[in-house]
């Protein structure tokens, strides 16, 4: 028990608590626009916050961290280029992007669900292997697919994606701007938060339902359900497919508010931040909660915006980079290190 408590204080969302506190004050103490950098962390909150999301389904389901997230991410940017493609503007842009994302994201998770099932106790490795295998895949396909919008294409030779395209024409920060709410210095950008809410608040009613529940037996104990009953595999498989939407949809918000689509080898490690900021959250290897998600992905975010502003007043700016290239590994790294003690910590407890 004491052993318990102790382990409390080493807890990651205390720890990288107490180390985001001392860069505000860090940062205030140079004079740096606090305002200024308290809206841009709320900006990459819900930028990468349903990134972070999109882990539970899979995570809770006992297929643990979903590292082929890429995979996922792939579907949004197909879905995203279609509507570019066919100039669909405004938010109808942006539904329309986020709907065949999901479509293309539930095609991918049945193929993607059936090889993880195949390699079951190896999910996070053979999603590892997956997603980067994946995206030199698919730089074939943004080379030869067939689009036809003049933006989108190189402008030499007139076939082949562009790596970066624009979306300021068409539904660039089209959620950003919806609702924003402005008070004082501080600027509220009401429209992301909502929609961050009501993902949030749907995997909250999600895991409520019968089937989520079920979802959550079989991550805890998949032999007790099988013995009920459930068809493991098929949930697994629905928790597969739930989670690359999940990051389909993640994409198209993060797109929208970036301003570009970023194509190639762009979302190759898409995934290791978000599995940061879910352990830096409390989550465990096999267990994670909405609130774990969101207290994680904020630690995360700010201290990654904070590092670089901080460390270019009182660093070299050529030595900036590289500080917060090293801070962010070493944040992952103590993430990883903190969620390996706790599984051993609560499992000998058991």
């Amino acid at each position: 028990m004491i052993k318990k408590h102790l382990y409390v204080l080493k807890s990651p969302q205390y720890v990288i608590g107490l180390f985001l506190l001392v860069l505000v004050i860090v940062a205030r103490n140079i004079g740096m626009d606090l305002a200024t950098l308290f809206n841009d962390s709320l900006i990459k909150f819900s930028m990468n916050g349903i990134f972070v999301l999109s882990l539970l389904p899979m995570l809770n389901s006992g297929m643990g961290m979903n590292f082929g997230m890429p995979v996922g991410v792939v579907a949004g940017l197909i879905g995203l280029c279609i509507a570019v493609n066919y100039n669909i503007v405004g938010v109808s842009g942006i539904i329309v992007s986020m709907v065949l994302g999901c479509l293309v994201a539930v095609f991918f998770g049945i193929v993607y669900g059936r090889i993880l099932l195949g390699v079951s106790g190896r999910e996070e490795i053979a999603g590892t292997f997956i997603g980067y295998s994946f995206i030199p895949i698919m730089n074939f396909f943004w080379t030869l697919a067939p689009f036809s919008n003049r933006q989108m294409l190189y402008p030499i030779g007139g076939s082949g994606l562009r790596p970066r395209i624009g979306l300021n024409a068409y539904f660039g920060k089209v959620i950003d701007n919806s609702l924003y709410l402005s008070i004082g210095d501080i600027g509220l950008p009401m429209g992301m938060l909502l929609v961050y809410v009501l993902i949030g608040g749907f995997l909250i009613f999600f895991y409520r339902t019968s089937i989520g529940k079920a979802m959550l037996a079989v991550g805890e104990n998949p032999n007790f359900a099988k013995a009920s009953g459930m068809d493991c595999d098929r949930l697994k498989k629905i928790s597969v497919c739930f989670s690359l939407a999940l990051g389909a949809i993640g994409i198209c918000v993060y797109a929208q508010s970036f301003g570009f689509i970023e194509l190639y080898d762009a979302p190759m490690t898409i995934a290791f931040p978000a599995v940061s900021a879910l352990l830096i959250g409390g989550a465990t290897a096999n267990k994670g909660t909405v609130l774990q998600g969101i207290v994680g992905t904020y630690l995360f975010q700010s201290i990654y915006l904070l590092s670089v502003p901080i460390a270019n007043e009182l660093l070299l700016p050529e030595v900036s980079e590289i500080m917060r290239t090293i801070i962010a590994n070493g944040i992952i790294l103590y993430a990883l290190l903190m969620s390996h003690q706790r599984r051993n910590l609560y499992g000998a407890s058991l």
